[in-house]
């Protein structure tokens, strides 16, 4: 069975929601586009964003030998997230409706 780690995206401090959202759809467009391969390995999102202070976050389940590359992409990006915790797993299972969506591939 696949295993995933999560990993918070965050939002600059004062950032509309709609600005992220907008950037974080760039974000995984760009990825998409330039490394499906890896794309592929991130399995869901929360289906909304949530806050942290001044700032909003979004979650994602990815796949850990795609950890990495996500993370350089996201610094790449100017996306600030959380340090992902490794040893932390998660199954398909956890991710259910109505808090988290399945990405299409």
């Amino acid at each position: 069975m696949d295993e995933y780690v999560c990993i918070t995206v965050l939002s600059r401090p004062g950032e509309a929601q709609a600005d992220f959202a907008s950037r974080l759809s760039q974000f995984w467009t760009r990825l998409l586009r330039n490394r499906k391969p890896d794309f592929e390995k991130v399995y869901a999102e929360t289906t909304s964003f949530e806050e942290a202070g001044d700032r909003w976050s979004r979650q994602y389940l990815a796949r850990l030998d795609v950890v990495d590359v996500v993370e350089a992409e996201l610094r790449t990006a100017g996306l600030d997230f959380d340090p992902v915790d490794r040893d932390e797993m998660y199954s398909k299972y956890e991710a259910v409706p109505p808090e988290w969506m399945q990405i299409e591939h």
